[in-house]
């Protein structure tokens, strides 16, 4: 009996081995591919916030006051005007690679104001004659930078057309026109020649005296194009918050030109100890200077960073400019004659000092739109008849 229990186990166990022995390893599970990620098949295009504007300034929105001249209007050119009741927007529109798209028309465009479609009341494109004013930084800070500054702003002018005319401000410890308003080029490159070094930097008094002072007693499309490393160390009128909050509401671009200079003004005041340029001009040690350490820079760029978003402008670095800044200026100088124009009447009328948010859509895909993402409605309207229409191109 204990054979035959022997046997049927030993002819079990040899035909489980034998199956085991035959069997396939499991095939390895072929991979699934992961979903390419989905083709961007929106039918349109729109304009951006400016998520990173305004760390720095009070959440209270001051109710502005008009200035000296002409009633207030609440900017133009990638800001915003208000005339009457009629809100008017430019807008820039590209393609992904930077160039102008022309030959857009009205029904391609949508706005919001808050999140609401608004209705189209006004459209026109516009190739005019524009005003700059051109802000040159002779601080103490820029003296190592002066020529390359003189050389950017020639070229810059270089880049306009005959019809546009230029305004030219220097500042350092004051603030100086040294060049008004004229399409004459050879006086603008005097201005910029008598822009020299000297002391302090009073940036904010430089930006309220462009846009307050100067064009806004200047009709048509305007823009601020400032030469700096953004640095200020003697405003006493005017400050970071001001200025700012006065830029949103102005009827004028702002195209910083950034040139950092802290690597520069380090090296001397190290090598120096106190003398050189710091200690003969402001005296004292650097590291107890105004404007000298590495929080007053990072303060500096984001003022411009600020000043460019809360107008429409865009900031640029000569070093990394793709193209260079002669590229960026003719990019800029495009720009400002070669917007579109949309205006409509909101469903909504905001309280002076009230913030009204914008977007732009454009029904095409794969567009880059740039216009102005918020603007603040004006303590004064402008009693002006709507701007007149113009040709369709």
């Amino acid at each position: 009996m204990r054979s035959v229990s022997s046997l049927i186990f030993l002819v079990f166990f040899a035909s489980v081995i034998g199956a085991q022995s035959g069997r396939r390893p499991a095939p390895t599970p072929t991979p699934v591919p992961s979903a390419a990620p989905a083709a961007d098949t929106t039918p349109y295009s729109d304009s951006q916030p400016h998520t990173s504007r305004y760390n720095r300034v009070s959440n209270v929105i001051p109710v502005p006051t008009a200035p000296d001249g002409p009633p207030q209007t609440v900017g133009e050119d990638d800001v915003v005007k208000v005339e009457t009741n009629l809100v008017t927007i430019p807008v820039s529109v590209f393609d992904r690679n930077g160039l102008y798209i022309p030959g857009l028309k009205q029904e391609d465009f949508k706005i919001f104001e808050d999140g609401k479609e608004q209705q189209v009341a006004y459209f026109g494109t516009q190739d005019q004659p524009f005003t700059v004013a051109i802000l040159l930084d002779t601080s103490p800070s820029t003296h190592y930078k002066i020529d390359e500054i003189h050389s950017a702003a020639k070229a810059f002018v270089d880049e306009l057309s005959p019809r546009d005319s230029v305004i030219v401000i220097e500042f350092n410890g004051s603030v100086k026109v040294q060049c008004e308003r004229t399409t004459d080029r050879e006086k603008i490159y005097q201005g910029i020649e008598r822009a020299k070094f000297g002391g302090g930097t009073s940036l904010y008094n430089a930006v309220n005296e462009a846009l307050r002072k100067q064009l806004s007693k200047v009709d048509g499309r305007k823009a601020v194009v400032l030469f700096t490393d953004g640095v200020d160390t003697t405003s006493r009128k005017n400050s970071y918050d001001a200025t700012l909050a006065y830029a949103e509401e102005s009827d004028t671009l702002v195209f910083p030109i950034y040139f950092n200079t802290y690597d520069d003004n380090q090296t001397v005041a190290s090598n120096s100890g106190g003398g050189g340029i710091w200690g003969g001009i402001l005296g004292g040690s650097p590291s107890l200077m105004a404007g000298t350490s590495a929080e007053d820079y990072a303060l500096g760029k984001r003022y411009l960073d600020d000043l460019a978003d809360a107008t429409g402008g865009r900031l640029f670095k000569p070093e990394s400019t793709p193209g260079g800044l002669q590229r960026a200026f003719e990019g800029i100088a495009e720009e400002l004659r070669r917007q579109y124009n949309i205006g409509y009447v909101p469903d909504s009328e905001g309280k002076p000092g009230e913030r009204k948010t914008i977007k732009v859509r454009v029904d095409r895909p794969n567009l880059v739109v740039r216009s102005r993402d918020s603007y603040i409605v004006g303590a004064a309207r402008a009693a002006k008849p709507a701007p007149k229409k113009q040709d369709k191109k």
